[in-house]
């Protein structure tokens, strides 16, 4: 039987997917495989006498030495992973395994790509935390924080900003952040959004020079639902990294996923909304005027402090509505509920208990004479007639005041004092206020 050896050449390796390195003692590349340059972007006369450590991603070269440092005492690294930077600054995930040669005094290692298999764990990861994020997010703005953590896991990034359009009144905003942390970015933010949201692709501005002579991209990327584009992520690459197709289609990927999540915390925005304001007067409601009473009670409890209620129901209202329609009572309504919000402070709350009724809540005060000052300044901006529709109104309040401590103890005894004294106005000639007597 004839047998033969074979003793592997050089080029053999050379055919090799996975990359072999050899490191000397100080660090430097002394030989690398055909495959360095598929997997880090530099030749091989590139590579060879080259500090190995300035092509590790900054964020992990302590740990690079370290394990350097323990290979070379003699410790096995089979499975060592960490992020190397491409020639084209793209960042690169490596699975080493790496052990030292004490005869020639380097170590020898060998380089297996992970970077798609890191790129599925972090996709699945930011999937299933942006689903987190849309039912743990306690609005808008928590989702967005949320959001922001979720994409600089997955994309290198100094700036992250949201952008959403309302089709109905084909207005802009940037709800996240308000600004960017660096003002004068803010005109590639605004362009790069309205380029994004009108063509309904993702936008790249190149990498321009900047003062520091880094290199930074803008990548827009449009929140697609099945209405349509209802915004626009933005990302800013740091000064190491640039974005490349593939991060294009991962955050491509992972933002029909978050204009999902958005779309349900605008829908549950707007049934809170609806469950506690008055859609008319956009003024709270009686449901939300009695939560933040029992709210103002407890504090003043602690605080040993007053509260005020102030029942204010319009007079003759009904003849409003029947001389020229309820479109026209709307329209007052709507104006008496401005006024009174301008006779009060930022603190106070003024509320659309029912048809034509509304009620203040006063915190914060030190006289009863505080509450009376405040009625009488309403009374007075309601008695300005009102221009509807071409027309001059005049409407007329009763307005019933109650203390607390001094007339209740609790809200709904301050709330039934304070529409019992608004009657007793109004049994008077209405157009004045009149305060609940005092408990005995």
């Amino acid at each position: 039987m004839h047998t033969s050896t074979y003793a592997p050449t050089e080029h053999l390796v050379d055919l090799l997917l996975d990359a072999i390195c050899v490191v000397d003692q100080q660090g430097y590349f002394v030989f690398v495989s055909a495959a360095c340059q598929h997997i880090f972007g530099y030749r091989a006369d590139e590579m060879i006498g080259r500090r190995m450590i300035e092509m590790v991603h900054p964020e992990d070269r302590a740990k690079t030495l370290q394990a350097a440092k323990e290979i070379m005492a003699g410790i096995a690294h089979p499975h060592f992973e960490n992020r190397y930077l491409r020639k084209d600054g793209q960042t690169v995930h490596i699975l080493w395994s790496a052990r030292w040669s004490e005869d020639d005094q380097v170590r020898i290692a060998v380089a297996h790509d992970i970077s798609e298999r890191k790129r599925s764990e972090a996709v699945q990861a930011a999937l299933y935390g942006i689903s987190e994020a849309a039912h743990s997010a306690k609005d808008l703005l928590g989702l967005f924080q949320q959001v922001h953590l979720i994409v600089a896991e997955l994309l290198p990034s100094i700036e992250f900003a949201v952008a959403l359009y309302d089709e109905q009144t084909q207005t802009l905003s940037f709800p996240y952040p308000a600004l960017p942390s660096s003002a004068q970015h803010w005109p590639q933010v605004s362009a790069l959004s309205q380029a994004v949201i009108q063509s309904g692709k993702s936008q790249l501005i190149p990498a321009q020079q900047q003062p520091d002579n880094a290199l930074y991209d803008w990548l827009g990327i449009p929140l697609k639902s099945h209405k349509g584009i209802i915004g626009a992520l933005l990302v800013q690459s740091g000064a190491i990294t640039r974005y490349s197709a593939p991060d294009r289609e991962l955050l491509q990927f992972v933002s029909t996923q978050v204009a999902t999540a958005i779309e349900r915390q605008q829908m549950l925005s707007r049934l809170q909304y609806m469950a506690q304001y008055d859609s008319l007067t956009q003024l709270p409601n009686r449901e939300l005027l009695r939560d933040r009473l029992h709210t103002a009670l407890a504090r003043a409890r602690r605080e040993q402090s007053q509260v005020a209620l102030l029942f204010l129901d319009l007079d003759k209202f009904k003849q409003v509505n029947d001389s020229f329609g309820h479109a026209v009572g709307d329209l007052l309504l709507q104006g008496v509920a401005l006024r009174i919000q301008q006779c009060l402070r930022e603190a106070d709350t003024v509320a659309r208990f029912a048809g034509d009724e509304f009620v203040v809540l006063l915190e914060d005060f030190h006289t009863a004479d505080h509450a009376s000052g405040v009625a009488e300044k309403i009374r007075q901006a309601l008695n300005q007639p009102f221009e509807l529709l071409g027309q001059h109104q005049t409407v007329l309040p009763s307005i019933g005041i109650a203390l607390y401590p001094q007339h209740a103890q609790d809200a709904q005894q301050l709330l039934l004092h304070a529409d019992n004294a608004m009657y007793r106005a109004k049994q008077n000639g209405g157009n004045r206020f009149h305060s609940a007597p005092e408990q005995s």
